[in-house]
């Protein structure tokens, strides 16, 4: 099998929002636990990553707040679009996100959700809240980035 190819991970959603609302210290991977009309639904695209969050429980760590939505074909076997889903996760390393997440300010949000192989997987962040003026000065250098390359690109439209 030397010619096989290895597939590509392919993103599912992004938590754009968590990267304006926080500033991200760290990334983890997670694998979730799903039931099968859930994976149909995330091949299908209806998933919503914006208002989730992740809380540890007795040794466990929950997603909270992530919307799949039901999927269309799945009648009685759908489940509730907004439960809580446990993650998986080396014991070690979620006693030491336990830890980290207990800090002031800080916690634990999905970025993003992706095929890796046949799994699914979470993109977990280790986040500290951004503050207004932070959110502003973020914002004040993607703006003056952008303009930036937007001068390169028509002073080199120019000169051809």
């Amino acid at each position: 099998m030397a010619g096989k190819e290895k597939k590509q991970d392919r993103s599912v959603a992004v938590n754009r929002k968590a990267f304006h609302d926080y500033f991200v210290e760290e990334k983890f991977e997670a694998g979730i636990e799903l039931c099968g009309t859930e994976v149909k639904s995330l091949r299908a695209g209806g998933v919503n990553l914006k208002d989730a969050w992740c809380d540890v429980k007795g040794g466990e760590i929950f997603v909270k707040q992530m919307h799949i939505s039901p999927y269309d074909h799945g009648n009685i076997f759908n489940r509730d679009p907004m439960r809580t889903r446990k993650l998986l996760l080396h014991k070690r390393e979620i006693m030491r996100l336990a830890g980290l997440s207990q800090r002031e300010g800080y916690a634990l949000i999905p970025l993003e959700l992706y095929w890796k192989g046949p799994h699914i997987k979470v993109a977990l962040g280790l986040c500290k809240g951004k503050k207004l003026y932070d959110k502003r000065s973020s914002e004040a250098a993607k703006d003056l980035e952008r303009a930036g390359k937007r001068a390169v690109k028509e002073f080199i439209a120019r000169t051809e």
